[in-house]
C-alpha cells in the first residue's frame, strides 16, 4: 500500500511516495519544470513518482498535504486585523487571491488530483492534512536512526508556529513547546536577507556565506532593538521594525534608520558594512539556536536530537551544536525546508494516522543518501545525447574513473551526472560539478565562469568518510553537507594566515590551507562525507583522485548555474555544459569533451539570466 505526501503553494513544491513506510521516491517540482523554487501544484513530480511505480489510485491508502490551509488563512486574516489599519492596501489587494488559494485550497488540491487520478469522490476520502511543523518534525524524526529523540524545528512560519520542540518515540511525535508568528527566527534572518539585497526564501545561504568576511559588530544592536532572547532560547521580535505582517516587504524605515541606510539594491556593491551586518545576524542566530539546544539538553533526558525547518539548512549553526557536545547524536533532514514537508506528511499518515509499527533502519537512516529522485538508463542517455547532436565516447566504469580523476587532477572542471538525483537543496555527488580542491584559482573560476555567481561564495569538499578526522576538526559524519567544521591546523598555511592583512572580499586572496578552493576565509568548510555503501561510484572516484594527488576529497557544487534548478535530465546537463566553461561532461558512462563539441550548440546562459 502506498502513501503520497505533497507540499505546495509556498515554495519548493514536492512529492514523496512511501511504500509500506519506506521512501520509494521523492522529487521537487522545480527539477522538472526548470522554474527555481517552483511553488505550483507538483503535477509533473506526482506523475513521475506514480508512473515509475505503476501506482493506481486503488493502491493509494492516503494522499496527505503538508499543512492545514484553513489555519494558515486564519493566521493571515487575524494578523491583518491585529495590525489594522496598517497594511489595508495590501490586505485589499491580497484578499481575492487568499479566498481562492487559501480558504478553498482543499477544493483546489482535489481538482488538481482529479486531473491525474480521476474520481474525485474517492480522492476526497483519501485526502488528509498534516500541520506544517508536525510535517517538519516527522521529516526529521521518522527517517532518523533513533528510536527516541528530541525534535527541533525552526523556519519562517507554518500555520501559526514558527518554532517547535517536540518528542519522538517509536511511531509517535508529541509537541512540547511552540513559538508563534510573528515571532520567528527564520523571518528575522530573512529580513536581513532582504536588507542585504538577496532574495528571501532563496538567498539566506548567501548571508551565511558572506558572514565570515565581516565582524559581528551589530550583534548588540540587533539584540537591544530587534529581538529579546530568553535564557531558554525562546525569543520575541520587536515588530516596530518589520513589515512582513502587513506588507510585501520584510523591513521598514525604522529598520533602515537603525542600520543607517536603505536596503542594498540587488547585484550592487557589497561593502564591509554589509559583511558586518551578515556576520551579526549569523552570530545572533547561532546564539538563539544554541540556547534552545542547551535548554533541551539540560531539561530532558534526550541523547538524540533531530532537526528540520529552513533554519536547519544553516550548516554553521549546526556545526556549533556539534562543537558544544550537547547531544550524543544529531540527525538533520537533508531537505529541511518545505520540500521535506512532503516526506514528513507522508510519514504522519503512515505512522501517526495509520499507527503502523516503526522498524529502525539498518542503514544510517531511511533517506538513502537523499538519492531518491529520477534515474536515467543507459539507452535513454545515449538517445538524448544523439538528439542533442553531442559528441561523446563511452567508457567502462574503471576507464571512466581513471580518466575523470586524472582530468580533475589536471585542473579540469567536470559536470558529473550519475544514478538517482538528490532530493533537497544539496548536490551530493549525483548531480554535481567537481573540481580540484588544491587549486588556488578554482574557487574564483567556478564562481565566475561556471556558476555565474558572486565571488564570495564558498565551495564544499566531498571527502572520503574514512579520511574525515585527518582533515577536519569534527568526528560526526556529514553525509548531507549540513555541517561546517574547521580545517585541521596541520593542513593550514599558518604563515600565510599570520601575515594576512586583507579585509572583506580581499580575504579570498590568502591561500589558507593545502585545500584552498574549499577553505572559507574563517578556515572552515561545509563538509560532505562520502560513504562507499551510500554512493559507491562517487567514493570510487574520490579514492582514485586520492591515489593520484594524496588529497582524499573533491570540490563538489551543485550542477546548475545561478537562477536555475539543479539539473535533472541528460538534456538539462548537456545544456548547462554547453552554456558554461565546464571542460568535461560525464553522464553515466558517457564522457563529453567541450573542445570537440559543435560551437553552434552553445547555450547563452549569461544573456538568459542577465549575468555579468
Amino acid at each position: 500500500m502506498y502513501i503520497i505526501g505533497i507540499s505546495a503553494y509556498y515554495h519548493d513544491s514536492a512529492v514523496c511516495l512511501l511504500k509500506e513506510g519506506k521512501i520509494i521516491s521523492a522529487l521537487q517540482e522545480e527539477r522538472l519544470t526548470r522554474i527555481k523554487h517552483d511553488l505550483s501544484f507538483p503535477h509533473q513530480s506526482l506523475k513521475y513518482c506514480i508512473t515509475k511505480e505503476n501506482v493506481t489510485l486503488d493502491q493509494v491508502k492516503h494522499i496527505i498535504f503538508y499543512e492545514k490551509p484553513f489555519l494558515k488563512f486564519e493566521r493571515l486574516l487575524e494578523t491583518y486585523f491585529s495590525f489594522a489599519p496598517r497594511g489595508y492596501k495590501s490586505f485589499r489587494k491580497s484578499l481575492p487571491l487568499w479566498i481562492k488559494e487559501k480558504l478553498f485550497q482543499k477544493k483546489l488540491i482535489l481538482d488538481e488530483l482529479e486531473k491525474i487520478f480521476g474520481n474525485k469522490k474517492i480522492l476526497k476520502e483519501k485526502l488528509l492534512f498534516s500541520e506544517h511543523h508536525l510535517s517538519h518534525a516527522a521529516s526529521a524524526f521518522f527517517p532518523s536512526p533513533f528510536e527516541e529523540a528530541a525534535i527541533l524545528t525552526l523556519d519562517g512560519v507554518g500555520e501559526w508556529a514558527s518554532s517547535s520542540i517536540s518528542t519522538g518515540y517509536k511511531n509517535k511525535i508529541e509537541m512540547q513547546k511552540e513559538i508563534y508568528f510573528p515571532h520567528s527566527l527564520g523571518l528575522l534572518y530573512s529580513s536581513f536577507t532582504y536588507y542585504l539585497g538577496f532574495k528571501v526564501n532563496s538567498g539566506e545561504y548567501k548571508v551565511m556565506g558572506l558572514a565570515p568576511y565581516g565582524s559581528p559588530k551589530y550583534s548588540s544592536l540587533i539584540k537591544n532593538h530587534l529581538i529579546e532572547i530568553k535564557e531558554d532560547g525562546s525569543f520575541f521580535l520587536n515588530m516596530e521594525y518589520f513589515d512582513y505582517c502587513t506588507d510585501l516587504k520584510m523591513t521598514n524605515e525604522k529598520f533602515d534608520n537603525l542600520f543607517g541606510g536603505k536596503p542594498r539594491s540587488p547585484e550592487t556593491y557589497l561593502s564591509q558594512k554589509h559583511m558586518d551586518i551578515a556576520a551579526s545576524i549569523q552570530n545572533v542566530t547561532e546564539e538563539v539556536v544554541l540556547n534552545i539546544c542547551k535548554n533541551i539538553s539540560q531539561n530532558t533526558n534526550h541523547k538524540n536530537l533531530c532537526i528540520a525547518g529552513g533554519v536547519a539548512l544553516n550548516c554553521v549553526s549546526n556545526g556549533k551544536i556539534i562543537q558544544n557536545n550537547l547531544f550524543e547524536n544529531i540527525w538533520i533532514q537533508p531537505a529541511a525546508g518545505d520540500a521535506g514537508g512532503a516526506i514528513g506528511a507522508a510519514y504522519v499518515a503512515y505512522y501517526m494516522s495509520g499507527n503502523n509499527i516503526r522498524h529502525l533502519s539498518k542503514d544510517k537512516d531511511e533517506m538513502k543518501g537523499a538519492y531518491i529522485g529520477p534515474k536515467y538508463e543507459d539507452e535513454e542517455i545515449k538517445n538524448c545525447l544523439d538528439e542533442c547532436k553531442a559528441k561523446y565516447e563511452k567508457l567502462t566504469e574503471n576507464e571512466l574513473i581513471e580518466v575523470v580523476a586524472k582530468l580533475i587532477a589536471e585542473g579540469k572542471a567536470i559536470g558529473w551526472m550519475q544514478g538517482q538525483m538528490e532530493f533537497g537543496p544539496r548536490a551530493l555527488g549525483n548531480r554535481s560539478i567537481l573540481a580540484d580542491p588544491r587549486s588556488p584559482q578554482m574557487q574564483k573560476q567556478l564562481n565566475f565562469k561556471i556558476k555565474f555567481r558572486e565571488s564570495f561564495r564558498p565551495f564544499a569538499p566531498s571527502i572520503l568518510e574514512e579520511e574525515l578526522t585527518n582533515w577536519f576538526e569534527i568526528r560526526n559524519d556529514s553525509p548531507y553537507m549540513l555541517l561546517v567544521a574547521n580545517v585541521k591546523e596541520d593542513k593550514l598555511m599558518k604563515e600565510n594566515i599570520k601575515k594576512e592583512n586583507n579585509y572583506g572580499i580581499e580575504k579570498l586572496k590568502t591561500i589558507r590551507s593545502k585545500i584552498p578552493a574549499v577553505t572559507h576565509v574563517d578556515n572552515s568548510a561545509r563538509i560532505q562525507t562520502v560513504s562507499k555503501k551510500t554512493n559507491r561510484l562517487f567514493h570510487k572516484l574520490i579514492t582514485e583522485f586520492f591515489k593520484i594527488t594524496g588529497i582524499p576529497m573533491l570540490i563538489n557544487t551543485s550542477f546548475n548555474v545561478r537562477g536555475e534548478p539543479i539539473v535533472c535530465s541528460t538534456k538539462d546537463a548537456f545544456n548547462c555544459f554547453m552554456g558554461t566553461d565546464l571542460d568535461i561532461l560525464v553522464v553515466g558512462n558517457y564522457l563529453l569533451r567541450k573542445d570537440i563539441q559543435n560551437r553552434n550548440l552553445r547555450v547563452d546562459y549569461k544573456n538568459k539570466y542577465k549575468l555579468d
